[in-house]
């Protein structure tokens, strides 16, 4: 009786605060379909970029070394981890998260540094390996035991593109995925068990001619992509918002066989609601009986969380296509649980900085669904930042939300309430590591503005997170080891 209370008490609450809406049809055909919205945010983004790069902050070199050698790791202590003793710039805040290293771009193999994506491969021996993507290609380094980051070499760009800050990765068992926004650049298929074979000593810079495992583009019209997605269990990647919108799927969903990473083969697609600037493919389990087993797509496309159902991949259709209040640029999410699908955390770029809805006032949001029905998602309530910024990609693993927000840098969120209290007013921030300390004495703590980090890796199961960012470099990060709190 107690649990059928507490039950009813939280759909009552989620239906209280539900803010879900119909897709505005009129709106969506002038300023998303069209890319009027997309074109604008890229514009501000070139245009700080532009800025900022003219003002020296791209150049890595300039950022001071992190003492490996000296310095187990610099603790987080009240509220402050510091490696260069008084000196602000050093000087990141945070909390319940120490520093075990930091190497800039520069000591990462790149020559012009601006970092975007990244993801991790951990070896059957529990070797531990990420990449990270810079603009001119993608670093590899070993994360050690002691947390070290240890750099052994990189892949440039493909070779017939041109450099872009615009590179995302993704996993395929030991393989990575790497597209970007560059034309002719195709998908980058690379093996990470390579590694194990590099000698630091001699870090291996690798070609696209002799050591790319594989190569995908024809289902890109001029070879370019925002994000590539993968599903392991499926055994194929998917590739995102590869312009331009209007070739034959509209910058939708194209799917790609993994079964031989070495001889990719297209599978089909859909561009039924147009560009899809990210998304997550997953098997679904969850409470819809109807679709228990489908190969599910969850598209963040601009204005809509978008469900599709792409088990046919020849066939593939929309669930359900949904928009929320405040909805001005939709860009990513991830579901709560994986195995049983009944909540969706979703983040938009640009509420804040378009001081839209919720994120009016410059704080980030974080959105959180009842996916319960995938013909009819609600969105039961949400959870505000508690510093002034941006928000752009988060990860969920065992109920905690890894966010990397721009300036802010990297927040974790307790999530693990939701499914009890969907309206997130029991979400509590139970660590952050601020990477961009220029901006701390913004009012609200930080400036609503793209820069700082883009992207992060938390799946170590070392507990070691690797936090790539767009001026200095890559940070290394664990827990406290005092926290409480259990992950």
């Amino acid at each position: 009786m107690r649990t059928s209370f507490f039950a009813l008490a939280a759909s009552l609450a989620a239906l209280a605060s539900a803010k879900e809406k119909a897709v505005d049809m009129k709106l969506k055909a002038e300023l998303y379909d069209n890319g009027a919205r997309h074109e604008h945010i890229m514009a501000l983004k070139h245009q700080t970029w532009a800025e900022l790069d003219a003002a020296g902050v791209y150049d890595s070199t300039q950022y001071k070394k992190f003492p490996s050698s000296k310095v187990d790791y610099v603790p987080c202590t009240k509220g402050y981890a510091s490696y260069v003793a008084n000196d602000p710039k050093y000087t990141f805040r945070c909390n319940n998260l120490d520093l075990y290293d930091f190497k800039t771009h520069a000591e990462l193999g790149s020559s012009s540094g601006r970092g975007a994506g990244s993801w991790g491969w951990t070896s059957p021996q529990g070797r531990e390996f990420v990449a990270i993507a810079q603009e001119d290609g993608t670093a590899f380094a070993e994360v050690t035991k002691k947390g070290k980051l240890v750099y052994l070499g990189r892949l440039p760009q493909y070779t017939t593109a041109q450099p872009s800050l615009w590179r995302e990765i993704k996993g395929y068992k030991s393989y990575i995925l790497i597209g970007s926004e560059a034309v002719n650049h195709g998908v980058q298929i690379f093996d990470l068990a390579k590694l194990q074979d590099v000698d630091p000593a001699s870090p291996k810079v690798f070609t696209n001619e002799k050591d790319l495992d594989g190569w995908w583009t024809e289902g890109l019209p001029v070879g370019r992509s925002h994000n590539v997605v993968t599903n392991e269990e499926k055994k194929y990647g998917v590739a995102v918002g590869f312009q331009p919108r209007t070739g034959p799927l509209r910058a939708g969903l194209v799917f790609f066989d993994l079964t031989d990473p070495k001889n990719p083969k297209t599978l089909g697609g859909s561009g039924e609601d147009g560009y899809v600037h990210d998304a997550q493919c997953i098997v679904y389990r969850g409470p819809d009986i109807k679709y228990y087993g489908k190969d599910i797509c969850y598209g963040y496309d601009e204005d809509s969380l978008t469900i599709f159902d792409v088990t046919d991949k020849q066939n593939i259709r929309i669930i359900s296509n949904t928009s929320y209040e405040g909805a001005s640029y939709t860009h990513q999410g991830w579901v709560l649980d994986p195995n049983w699908q009944q909540y969706l955390i979703l983040d938009d770029e640009y509420d804040e900085y378009d001081a839209a809805g919720l994120g009016a006032d410059g704080y980030p949001i974080t959105y959180i669904w009842d996916i319960s029905s995938l013909e009819k998602p609600k969105q039961t309530g949400h959870y505000k930042g508690l510093r002034r910024g941006i928000d752009h990609n988060q990860f969920i693993k065992d109920g905690f939300s890894y966010q990397s927000n721009y300036g802010l840098g990297l927040s974790i969120l307790d999530l693990r309430s939701v499914p009890f209290d969907p309206t997130g007013k029991r979400i509590k921030e139970v660590a952050y590591f601020d990477v961009h300390p220029e901006d701390d004495s913004a009012p609200g703590g930080g400036n609503v503005t793209f820069t700082g980090t883009w992207s992060h890796y938390p799946f170590f199961p070392s507990g070691y997170i690797v936090i790539n960012t767009m001026d200095r470099g890559a940070f290394v990060v664990k827990r406290t080891p005092a926290s409480w709190w259990p992950f």
